[in-house]
């Protein structure tokens, strides 16, 4: 099952976190943050698949290196809709922040200066966006199917962070 598939059900599933106000608050973030910074969507879409794919390789680093239970504690933890520089800290240390931001800005053409900064909010939606599938409290902990979803083991590659934020962005258009 894709990632947006994923999310979708979460959404479905009163015993998980995510539903519509939560996607409509992080895609709201996002391209609030991406008009301050002058970008168009698909400028801030071809951010967001980028830092994704970084997320994602973090994640999976330690996830490896400390378990799954860590990299659920870490989206718990750091997962936002607001600015939160230790979240990337955390994702991204030393200076892996730079080369996050240099990465993206090669490959987009934007100012590696504009990604950075933009960082401390974009790390926390992504989260966000991964947390979406964690069990409500009080519910039984049976994994967190979104998250899973994203750490993707087989390598599919069906994990694009930017698609998915497309895609819940048609979702929520078309339940107006």
């Amino acid at each position: 099952m894709s990632l947006f598939d994923q999310i979708m059900s979460a959404v479905a599933n009163p015993q998980q976190q995510a539903s519509p106000d939560q996607l409509g608050s992080i895609l709201g973030m996002a391209q609030q943050l991406a008009g301050n910074q002058g970008l168009d969507s698909n400028a801030t879409q071809a951010v967001m698949s980028l830092l994704g794919s970084h997320v994602r390789s973090s994640l999976q680093n330690q996830q490896a290196s400390q378990g799954s239970g860590h990299v659920q504690a870490l989206v718990n933890q750091f997962a936002g809709l607001g600015s939160n520089p230790q979240a990337v800290s955390a994702l991204f240390p030393g200076g892996g922040q730079q080369q996050v931001s240099e990465n993206i800005a090669q490959q987009t053409g934007l100012n590696a200066g504009t990604i950075q900064s933009m960082l401390p909010v974009l790390v926390p939606l992504v989260l966000n966006l991964l947390q979406s599938g964690s069990v409500q409290q009080g519910g039984q902990s049976a994994g967190n199917p979104v998250l899973n979803a994203f750490l993707d083991a087989d390598r599919d590659g069906d994990v694009d962070v930017g698609d998915v934020m497309g895609m819940a962005g048609q979702f929520l258009n078309q339940r107006r």
